[in-house]
């Protein structure tokens, strides 16, 4: 039985202020894709899209973020598992907001067709120290679309730590789906680490980032061998694909490009790696590192 799998990710701006006039908004998209690409059964939006407003947190703001933020489930939730009944689509909604006692989380959700929310992602790797006030998540997330195989989930900066890429790979996902929201110069980096994270981990990586005053665009998706099947510019965009989940089962068979057979090396290696034993992580040259935190005092040379 084939695993072809047609997903569709959105580039496009949101808007300010109103997390119902955003969910509004791509509620319009949803269905023109389910109009327009019946084949496509996968929706993804980029990060913080729900919450209609994205900028840096701080101490100060979190008043603000908590107005735009909700438990999970909850009213927004309610509204987007209304959408994937109605399309009859698997929809990651980007991320939002998510309050859970006195803490705050940047929460992604996979919501089935039925409508049911079947995942949850708590963003492990927040950009600190810019994202200060969000607490950071503790648990990886695959989930299984059935007939089709198994996906990984993580959130924009999490990209930047390969550890989380690859757990996803143990886990079993064949593909990984990063929604981002990115308007830095540092894009062009990113599309090298999502290039990298495939490549690692001989899995499909799809990288969707926003538009406008906090997205660049330049969404991506890689296949298994590496190879670049899509970049978006910076315009609002529907990248459609359809993806072949055998193609990620023959390169962990065959190796990347039919030569490299990694994930096989690495498992039958019998190495171990002492940085992650024994919280190891703050030993070593890590610990001559300084403080996580802003830097006021940089000396800029003349």
């Amino acid at each position: 039985m084939s695993r072809n799998f047609g997903i569709a990710g959105v580039q496009m701006s949101v808007e300010k202020w109103d997390a119902h006039k955003t969910i509004d908004k791509m509620s319009d998209v949803a269905f023109n894709i389910s109009k327009n690409f019946p084949w496509v059964k996968l929706v993804m939006f980029h990060e913080l899209a729900v919450p209609g407003l994205v900028q840096f947190v701080t101490p100060q703001d979190k008043d603000w973020y908590i107005k735009n933020s909700e438990k999970i489930p909850g009213p927004l939730t309610e509204r987007l598992q209304a959408l994937a009944r109605k399309t009859r689509q698997w929809l990651i909604p980007g991320s939002m907001w998510e309050l859970d006692g006195d803490k705050m989380y940047n929460t992604a959700i996979v919501i089935s067709p039925e409508g049911e929310i079947v995942a949850k992602y708590r963003k492990m790797f927040p950009w600190l120290p810019y994202e200060v006030g969000t607490s950071a998540g503790d648990q990886f997330c695959v989930f299984d679309i059935p007939d089709v195989g198994r996906f990984g989930l993580c959130i924009c900066y999490d990209m930047w730590f390969p550890e989380v890429s690859r757990q996803l790979a143990w886990m079993g996902a064949e593909v990984i789906l990063q929604p981002t929201l990115t308007p830095t110069s540092d894009r062009v980096l990113e599309l090298a680490m999502a290039r990298a994270n495939a490549l690692f981990n001989q899995c499909y990586f799809v990288s969707v980032n926003g538009i406008g005053e906090w997205g660049g665009g330049r969404s991506t998706i890689i296949d298994p061998d590496g190879r670049v099947l899509q970049e978006a510019s910076t315009n609002q965009t529907i990248m459609t694909e359809i993806l072949d989940l055998d193609h990620t089962k023959r390169t962990r068979e065959f190796g990347t490009l039919g030569l490299a057979q990694s994930l096989k090396q690495l498992r039958d290696s019998g190495q171990k790696f002492p940085v992650y034993e024994d919280d190891n992580l703050k030993k070593g040259s890590f610990a001559e590192l300084g403080a996580l935190k802003f830097h006021r005092d940089i000396e800029v040379p003349k």
